[in-house]
């Protein structure tokens, strides 16, 4: 498994990825109106880790640095069981330079339940245009300790 920085050339698989996890993860939402362009919005700004297996793309997570905040983490939904999703939050996790935090969409429940397992605390919860979501602490002590981030 290769993680690196996002390149150019990343974008439309990243787009076409991004579509068809969202289709296949957030089934209570409609998501007729979703767009391969929305990953365009979602990344502005922000850093993004791509994941390769095997020669292929196979996840992204885009990171916010200054605020060790960890937007979107999205996997192939072919490429979900091997380790992909893991790789991803241990990288995204070791760049935190305080506690990291992230924001869960509450019936996503396979995602709360990757995030508590790698050490991520529910804090509060909230309101957005997908649902009630739960905010996440990843403590930087849980990192230095070696319980979750190496």
């Amino acid at each position: 498994m290769d993680i690196r920085l996002f390149e150019e050339t990343d974008r439309p698989f990243l787009r076409t990825l991004y579509l068809a996890a969202r289709r296949h993860n957030w089934t209570w939402l409609d998501g007729e109106d979703w767009q391969l362009e929305d990953f365009d919005a979602v990344i502005l700004g922000e850093t993004v880790l791509v994941a390769e297996l095997d020669g292929h793309r196979v996840g992204f997570a885009a990171v916010l640095d200054n605020d060790n905040f960890l937007h979107s983490l999205y996997v192939d939904p072919n490429a979900q069981g091997k380790g992909v999703g893991s790789a991803l939050l241990e990288k995204v996790q070791s760049r935190f330079s305080s506690t990291g935090a992230l924001k869960c969409l509450q019936q996503n429940q396979a995602a709360m339940d990757f995030y508590l397992k790698h050490g991520w605390r529910r804090e509060a919860v909230g309101e957005s245009e997908q649902g009630k979501y739960v905010l996440m602490h990843f403590p930087l002590a849980k990192r230095a300790s070696g319980n979750g981030g190496r």
